[in-house]
Formats: C-alpha cells, structure tokens, sequence
C-alpha cells in the first residue's frame, strides 16, 4: 500500500490524482452543505410518496395526498366560468344594442369575442381580421349584407350559402357566359374597371355600360354600388373579394365564384355569437 501524500504547504492530504505535476487536495465538504443534500434526498423522497410521481406500466403512482393538477385546473376553470356566467348571462338576455350601451358588459364581450374569433373564425379571415383570398377582410368598411352589429350578428349567426341553415344569407350571381357574348363580356369587365381605375381599352367603356345597366343594375344599382338587399357587392370602391383585374373581373362575369360560410348560431351559441358579432364591430369596419 502507498503512503498517503501530504500537501507540503498545506499539510492536507491530496486524493491521489495528479495533472501536470498539480495534485488535488482531498478537503472534506463543510458539514452544513453535506446535511442539506442528505436533507434534499429525505424531502424528494417523500415528495414522491406524497404526490403523483413515479411511471409505472399503464399509469403512475397517485400519491398519498391524491393530489392531481388536471383536477386542480378542472377547479379553476370551474371558478372562472362561475365567474364569467354572470356577464355571459347578462350578455344572453341582452340585446346588441343594450350591450353597447353598458361599457363594463361591451368590454367583456369584445374580449369574449376577441377569444371565440381566434378559435373559430382565424382560419378564414386570419389572425387580425384582413382576410385573405377569397375571404374578406373584416377591417374595411366594405359590407355585402350591412356592417351595422346587428347585421353582423345576423351574418355569423346563419352563415352565408350554408345549405343546412333555412335563414342563411343568400345570393346568387348568374353566369353570363350563355347569356352574352364574349366581346360584351370584355366590354362590362371594362366598363367595370373604369369605376376604379383605367381599362386597357377606352373605347369599350360605353357599350360595357349599356350592357351594365341591362344586366347588371337590378342587382349591383345604377351606378354599381352594389345592394345590400341582395348581397350584391359594391363595384365603384375597389375592394375586389374573388378577383382583380379586368380579366379577373371577366371571368367573374362568364363563371362567378361563390364562397360559403358556416352559419355558427346552432355551433357556438347566441352568447358567443354575439360577442362575435360586437368583437367584429369593434375593429372599426362596421357601422
């Protein structure tokens, strides 16, 4: 057995090892450092008889105390829809108009609102509202049926062209692709495009607009600012949902596009929808 080496300046034992001619002191640890980690093993070891911890084959252990966090959140979400009903039973039996007027219930239905729209409505209309292509945008102040609380409700409530909803709002744009002919079509398209912008051909502005007023006016006015009676989209603001440009706009008239929305009155419920409906309003498009 070797000696023991004793560190000459120091006096202290060293363990043994040495690097590069630099030996290691062999000091013991101080004693309260030692007892606190003895302390620690004892505190996890009955924290792990205490409570939920150790994974077993087909589940864990449940702990003395039965102590569970699903259970706890379970809890807590209990309290805070206990806490909500109050509001969501005030906003229930209240109309969109008696809503607005009490600032604290308005507040609590555009948060609510602001919630319900993330869950349900950003897939279309996206996380801000804007829209996107083929889904309109939420923000401006371009509104097919009526941007007013009120028409909004009504919108979400039964959906636009969904088949299972009675009441849904509906409008249907002929294709005119049978019904003119294809120089007319050019010349509406072009027509159309002059409201907003210059179309490629000058000269075709005033038989589009002839054409325009025999078929097209019933529906989108005499001056193509659309109606809201009829879902007919306003012309003469250059807010393009399904298309842009004059071909775009052509292929609207020959094969117009139709988009479908869920009606959600039956999904969400008339609470929900209405904070829908004031949380929309609130973004400052709606009248």
């Amino acid at each position: 057995m070797s000696e023991k080496h004793i560190d000459e300046i120091s006096g202290v034992e060293t363990t043994g090892h040495e690097w590069d001619g630099i030996r290691e002191l062999n000091n013991p640890m101080p004693r309260w450092w030692v007892w606190c980690f003895y302390l620690t093993i004892i505190w996890a070891i009955g924290y792990t008889i205490a409570y939920p911890a150790w994974p077993l084959l087909t589940e864990n252990t449940k702990g003395l105390l039965g102590w569970s966090s699903r259970a706890d959140f379970a809890g807590e979400m209990v309290e805070a829809k206990t806490a909500q009903s109050v509001y969501l039973d005030k906003i229930a039996a209240s109309s969109l108009a008696d809503i607005q007027a009490d600032n604290e219930l308005l507040q609590f239905a555009v948060a609510g609102g602001s919630a319900a729209f993330k869950v349900n409505c950003i897939q279309c209309h996206g996380s801000g509202a804007s829209g996107g292509a083929g889904f309109p945008n939420l923000n401006d102040d371009d509104w097919l049926w009526g941007g007013s609380a009120d028409d909004i409700y009504t919108t979400i409530t039964h959906g636009i062209r969904f088949a299972d909803d009675d009441d849904t709002r509906l409008s249907e744009m002929p294709a005119y692709a049978d019904m003119l002919q294809p120089q007319e079509i050019k010349q509406v398209a072009a027509y159309v495009v002059s409201l907003t912008g210059t179309p490629r051909d000058a000269s075709m502005v005033e038989p589009g607009k002839q054409i325009f007023a025999d078929n097209c006016a019933s529906c989108h006015g005499e001056d193509a600012k659309g109606n809201r009676e009829f879902g007919a989209p306003n012309l003469a603001d250059a807010i393009w949902l399904k298309v842009e440009g004059e071909d775009g706009i052509a292929a609207q008239v020959r094969a117009p596009k139709h988009g479908v929305m869920p009606a959600w009155g039956e999904r969400l419920g008339d609470a929900t929808v209405k904070q829908l409906a004031l949380f929309v309003h609130s973004l400052g498009g709606g009248e």
